[in-house]
């Protein structure tokens, strides 16, 4: 696989392009604007120096910047094997990026589609080849956790899903085989998880310390729910319960109002320095 291409260079993108690097893989990381992909570049640096005094490898920061190539606009993948497409959990935005690398790349590029709750089957039918579409959950951060979710949609051909199998072994990753359905494993059940904690403090019952608190004393979680949501982000989290009650129906999925609040007032967490909590690094 001479060329992975990945689209979107924001927490999960960035990732996952600094994952392939470090595997020995050509990357070419691709987003709508400039100043994200400097600040990519930027965030793959830091993650690559910090990489051992967080418990991890050593990475030659340099070796793995020289790997990744950046650009604006999907139209630089023509050429890629591979691509992983990383857009926020929000169908017109995902849809809008399927319609363009169906138009960009050639039918025997596979599409891979990283996702947390859109179905697969719904992402290929955007374009004209769904047998190269296929479903992988990285969990963040990418190059840190060693499993993610592979989901084949209804149309998903075994030539898509044995070189998304080589990809994922290259990469160090074991997956974990799930079928097709909204949200999968991970995000059916943490979702509700991480929105019912939400309620907590909206409703005023315990404050988002106290109800982390009880998930690391009590049952042993490293992180709580709360914390969680500020890793992944407080709006993608409330754009995976929006896909979850949309596609079931089902008012265990309606959305906390406080989650809806914090995403329109730009608090999403790590990523924008405030979520459930405060962060200054």
């Amino acid at each position: 696989m001479a060329v992975i291409g990945v689209v979107g260079a924001g927490v999960m993108g960035t990732g996952v392009a600094q994952n392939l690097a470090q595997s020995g893989h050509q990357v070419v990381l691709v987003d709508r604007d400039e100043g994200v992909l400097d600040q990519a570049r930027a965030t793959i640096a830091r993650n690559c120096r910090m990489s051992r005094l967080m418990g991890g490898p050593v990475v030659d920061a340099d070796a793995v910047l020289a790997s990744v190539t950046t650009a604006v606009g999907v139209a630089a993948l023509a050429k890629a094997e591979v691509v992983i497409e990383n857009i926020t959990e929000n169908w017109e935005a995902k849809r809008a990026v399927h319609e363009e690398l169906d138009r960009v790349c050639p039918p025997e590029t596979v599409l891979i589609a990283n996702t947390s709750a859109i179905p697969i089957t719904r992402l290929a039918s955007v374009g004209g080849h769904p047998e190269r579409v296929i479903g992988v959950h990285f969990m963040n951060p990418v190059p840190a956790k060693p499993v993610v979710e592979l989901i084949p949609g209804v149309h998903t051909d075994e030539r898509t899903v044995e070189r998304t199998r080589e990809l994922l072994t290259s990469m160090g990753k074991r997956w974990v085989d799930v079928k097709d359905a909204s949200g999968f494993v991970s995000n059916r059940v943490l979702m509700l998880t991480v929105n019912e904690a939400a309620f907590l403090v909206h409703e005023g019952v315990a404050t988002a310390e106290a109800v982390d608190e009880v998930f690391r004393g009590c049952f042993g979680h490293p992180m709580g729910p709360l914390e969680t949501a500020d890793l992944i982000g407080v709006d993608t989290i409330l754009y995976s319960v929006e896909v979850l009650h949309e596609s079931y129906g089902d008012s265990k999925y309606r959305p906390c109002p406080l989650l809806k609040q914090m995403t329109d007032a730009g608090l999403h967490g790590r990523k924008t320095g405030r979520g459930f909590y405060t962060y200054t690094d």
